[in-house]
């Protein structure tokens, strides 16, 4: 048995900065004899930004999706998203090195990035695995397109000037029909994304849930809803709507939904795994990527503490 190492380095090349970043993953990597694999697309990228990153496998090339051992991912949430679609289905964990603005997926911070790939390298990390969607658009009796998302699965109208006309539904029962400008089904990891955005809450990412966001509904009710995990919530696009509505999965992979189309969202069966190198809690992380104001704060008295 081979006891070479593939890790997978995802990068948003579009960047100087990130490029700076994944030669230096590169010669990291390079040095503790790791030969590391990127997306072709990305290799050429950096090739073509003049910048020299050394001996790299190539991903669907060298080496195929399931022989990845974690996936470090450079970038803003996004990027992360992307990583998590080019590793869908494997056992492969991704650590994030936050490049974007908020980062609310990644792990750590580009001051750190030496230290993430070393303790990395070195297996220092535990796993999570995030909740995904499985989301499936029916037309008539027919299921016309299927895909997944860590995120959201967000139905939307297509046309500006028009409302997208919906109904609700809960496992199999109808909930409430409202014009909005479309709803949004989240997982506890994106609460902090769009669902946060159209007024949902957030919900700490160890809790087994559903979320539905209504946005911008005219309805007397219209709140965001939470169910359990093996809850199926589904959105009908109701035949007197207007033009079509549009499906976005993690705001990646889009489908066309015309008047009577369903998407049934339920749990997926594959996970999304995340490595985490500290065990650093939601709450500070809330009030880090947020910088929510906490000043005055002093928190449960400690034992050394004497009384005033």
């Amino acid at each position: 048995m081979s006891d070479e190492r593939h890790i997978l380095l995802v990068s948003h090349t579009g960047r100087q900065d990130s490029i700076d970043a994944a030669v230096e993953v590169c010669d990291i990597l390079h040095a503790a004899g790791v030969t590391p694999v990127m997306p072709f697309d990305e290799y050429a990228d950096v090739r073509r930004a003049e910048a020299s990153v050394g001996k790299v496998d190539i991903l669907g090339v060298d080496v195929q999706a399931d022989q990845l051992e974690i996936v470090i991912v450079l970038g803003g949430d996004g990027t992360i998203l992307r990583a998590a679609e080019l590793v869908r289905g494997t056992r492969a964990a991704l650590v994030g090195v936050n490049l974007g603005h908020v980062g609310f997926l990644a792990e750590s911070e580009r001051p750190d990035l030496e230290e993430t790939v070393q303790r990395t390298l070195r297996g220092e990390y535990h796993v999570e695995e995030r909740v995904a969607l499985q989301v499936d658009v029916v037309v008539g009796q027919e299921t016309v397109y299927s895909s997944w998302a860590l995120n959201e699965a967000t139905i939307e109208k297509a046309s500006r000037e028009r409302m997208l006309e919906v109904v609700t539904e809960v496992d199999g029962r109808p909930l409430s029909s409202f014009g909005c400008d479309g709803v949004v089904i989240s997982t506890p990891t994106g609460s902090t994304a769009y669902s946060f955005s159209g007024g949902g809450p957030i919900v700490w990412p160890d809790v087994d849930a559903i979320l539905m966001v209504p946005l911008s509904a005219h309805a007397l009710f219209s709140r965001p809803i939470v169910v359990g995990p093996d809850c199926t919530l589904a959105v009908e696009v109701l035949r007197r709507t207007s033009g079509v509505g549009v499906l976005w999965c993690d705001g990646r992979r889009a489908h066309d939904l015309p008047p009577g189309a369903r998407v049934e969202v339920h749990r997926s069966s594959e996970p999304v795994r995340v490595a985490r190198l500290k065990d650093a809690p939601f709450t500070d992380r809330l009030v880090a990527k947020f910088r929510l104001p906490v000043t005055g704060w002093r928190g449960p008295q400690r034992d050394d503490e004497v009384d005033q």
